[in-house]
């Protein structure tokens, strides 16, 4: 392998990734040897520096792009809109699983979904919606999610026990949202539930199980 497509090779790499890559890992599936890939890290660290707006981090043997913290506050101005606007159905259908499968790990939220929910869950407990519960008796001893008090009272439910059918809590939301937008400020500062139908994951239930 020439020393061109190596570069190449691990932009690609760390582009689809997103994470941190570890070294060992890199030299070990491609064939390679530390050094060559200490060469091509040191090169593209060249390449990514400065002023420029993507930059080549490397810690714990790992290597990983990362956006210049000198344009933060640019790039959150846009994209902060951006990412709500398109995490509110995400949001809407994580706090619908947790309420009705609680308590609930992440993996399963994301199982139902199909999707990572990573963001979707910093967001909700965040505003106080959901919280960890416990931890599940199984390999790793994964968190446990449920619903608040504060998710008791943002949907005008006395008890989980009374939790309606999914139909029933979408109109409820939509009704809060539309009569208390001002009063729920305070909770809701930078994120707001949509009005938007039933999320096509549980569009064919009929019957959806309460927690008892």
């Amino acid at each position: 392998m020439n020393l061109e497509d190596l570069d190449y090779i691990l932009e690609s790499l760390l582009l689809v990734s997103g994470n941190g890559i570890g070294i060992e890992d890199i030299t070990e599936v491609l064939g390679l040897q530390k050094s060559e890939v200490d060469e091509s890290v040191k090169r593209l660290k060249k390449k990514y520096s400065g002023k420029r707006g993507i930059l080549l981090i490397s810690y714990r043997n790992k290597i990983q792009f990362a956006s210049n913290p000198k344009y933060a506050e640019s790039v959150e101005s846009v994209l902060k809109p951006v990412r709500e606007k398109e995490l509110s159905s995400a949001a809407l259908e994580t706090v619908a699983i947790v309420a009705y499968r609680q308590p609930v790990t992440r993996l399963e939220i994301e199982q139902v979904r199909g999707v990572n929910c990573d963001y979707a869950i910093q967001i909700l407990q965040k505003h106080n919606l959901i919280e960890v519960v416990g931890r599940k008796d199984a390999v790793g001893k994964p968190l446990l999610y449920g619903t608040t008090e504060a998710f008791l009272k943002r949907f005008r439910i006395e008890d989980i026990n009374q939790l309606p059918d999914y139909d029933k809590l979408l109109e409820s939301i939509t009704v809060i949202e539309a009569n208390g937008r001002a009063q729920a400020a305070n909770l809701y500062n930078d994120f707001e539930l949509p009005e938007e139908e039933v999320p096509e994951f549980l569009s064919e239930e009929t019957n959806v199980d309460k927690i008892e």
